[in-house]
C-alpha cells in the first residue's frame, strides 16, 4: 500500500485569467488598449460599458470605458501569469485574495511585460485577475443534475494563499509598502 496517497480532486488549478485595462474614455485610447491586449494574448478583446454617469471624471452612462480579455486555455494563462508576476516580483499583499479563493494585482506599465515600446500607443496599465478551482466544480454550473459544492470541497483564502506560495515560491506581505 502507498504511505501517502494524495486526493486528486483537491489539486487546485487554474479556471480562467482576465485581464483589464480601463482607460475611463472612450475612443482612440480604448482602441489601442484594445490592441495592447491582443498583442499579448492572441484574443479579441471586449469593451465595458460605464454602469453610471459620473461627471467629475467625464463619463456617462453606457459610454465604453474599458475592455478586458478572458483567457481561459490554462497554459496561455499560466504563461502569462507568470510574466505579470515576475513585473511583481512575486510578492502579493494578503488583501489581493479574495475570500472564495481567487487573487487579482495590477501592473503600471505593460511594457514590462515583454512587449516592445510603440510611442504611438503609449503605456496603458492593467489588472490581473485569477479565478482558481479545484476538479469537479463544474457540477455547480453545468445544466442538467446541476448541485452544490460541499464545503470541504470550496476553495478558501488560505488554500489560494498556500498554492500561490507553492506553485510560484512567492511572498506574501502583511501590508503594502510603499
Amino acid at each position: 500500500m502507498p504511505a501517502a496517497s494524495t486526493n486528486v480532486m483537491k489539486d487546485i488549478r487554474i479556471h480562467k485569467l482576465v485581464l483589464n485595462i480601463c482607460v475611463g474614455e472612450s475612443g482612440d485610447r480604448l482602441t489601442k488598449a484594445a490592441k495592447v491586449l491582443e498583442q499579448l494574448t492572441g484574443q479579441q478583446p471586449v469593451f465595458s460599458k460605464a454602469r453610471y454617469t459620473v461627471r467629475s471624471f467625464g463619463i456617462r452612462r453606457n459610454e465604453k470605458i474599458s475592455t478586458h480579455v478572458t483567457i481561459g486555455n490554462k497554459d496561455k494563462a499560466m504563461q502569462i501569469l507568470e510574466s505579470g508576476l515576475k513585473v511583481k516580483e512575486y510578492e502579493l499583499i494578503k488583501r489581493n485574495f479574495s475570500h472564495t479563493g481567487n487573487f487579482g494585482f495590477g501592473i503600471s506599465e505593460h511594457i514590462d511585460l515583454g512587449i516592445k515600446y510603440d510611442p504611438s500607443t503609449g503605456i496603458y496599465g492593467m489588472d490581473f485577475y485569477v479565478v482558481l478551482e479545484r476538479p469537479g466544480f463544474r457540477v455547480s454550473k453545468r445544466r442538467k443534475c446541476q448541485s452544490k459544492i460541499g464545503f470541504s470541497h470550496k476553495l478558501t483564502k488560505t488554500d489560494a494563499m498556500k498554492w500561490f506560495q507553492a506553485k510560484f515560491e512567492g511572498i506574501i506581505l502583511a501590508k503594502a509598502y510603499n
